[in-house]
C-alpha cells in the first residue's frame, strides 16, 4: 500500500512525456525603413554631397555638419579641414579616432575608396562589437580638402539591438562618399 503512490506518480512521469520538445524557431525584429530618397546638400560648404531627405542638417561652425537620424536616435557628424600641408597628420589623427575603439570592439573592417576622376580618395571603417562608433570614414582630395565622419547613437552602444539601423545607415554613408565632390 505504501508504494502505490510512488507507482501512480512514476507511471504519471512516463504516461506524460510523449512529445518531443522542439527549440523555438530564432525571432527577429520586424523592422521597416522608410524607401529612400536622396537630395543634394543645401547648406554651403567646400564640398557637396547627397544626403537622405529624411534626415535633418544641423548646420555647425568651421564646415563642419551634423545629419540626424531623428527616428533611429542617431547621427553621423562630418568634420572639414583644409589641407595645408599636414594631410599625414590629418590622416594619422583619422586613424588614431578609428583604433581608439579597439578596447570595445570585435571587429575593425576597412574599405578604401579611389576615385582619381573626383579626386576623391578615401577609408572607411566599420567597427563590430559595443563601441561608441559603428562607422567611422575619412575622405580627402590629398591637396587642399579633409572630411571625417562618424556615425553615433544617442543610445547604450548594444550591437546587435542597432545593427539594422547601423546597415541602413551605412547605405547613406556609401552614397555620400560616391556622390562627394569638391567647390574648389
Amino acid at each position: 500500500m505504501r508504494n502505490i503512490p510512488l507507482i501512480i506518480i512514476c507511471i504519471i512521469c512516463f504516461i506524460s512525456c510523449k512529445n518531443d520538445t522542439l527549440p523555438k524557431p530564432k525571432a527577429y525584429l520586424s523592422l521597416t525603413y522608410p524607401a529612400k530618397s536622396y537630395k543634394s546638400l543645401t547648406v554651403q560648404r567646400p564640398y557637396t554631397f547627397n544626403v537622405l531627405k529624411s534626415t535633418t542638417i544641423k548646420d555647425e561652425s568651421k564646415n563642419w555638419l551634423k545629419i540626424k537620424y531623428p527616428n533611429l536616435k542617431g547621427s553621423i557628424d562630418i568634420t572639414y579641414r583644409p589641407v595645408e600641408n599636414n594631410l599625414k597628420e590629418l590622416l594619422t589623427e583619422a586613424e588614431k579616432l578609428v583604433f581608439k575603439h579597439t578596447l570595445k570592439a570585435e571587429q575593425i573592417i576597412p574599405k578604401d575608396f579611389v576615385n582619381p576622376k573626383k579626386r576623391v580618395f578615401g577609408s572607411l571603417y566599420e567597427i563590430t562589437g559595443d563601441a561608441a562608433s559603428h562607422i567611422q570614414f575619412h575622405i580627402t582630395d590629398s591637396t587642399h580638402n579633409f572630411i571625417k565622419g562618424s556615425l553615433y547613437f544617442y543610445a547604450k552602444p548594444n550591437y546587435d539591438s542597432i545593427l539594422p539601423a547601423v546597415a541602413y545607415i551605412k547605405e547613406d554613408i556609401l552614397q555620400l562618399i560616391e556622390t562627394l565632390e569638391w567647390k574648389n
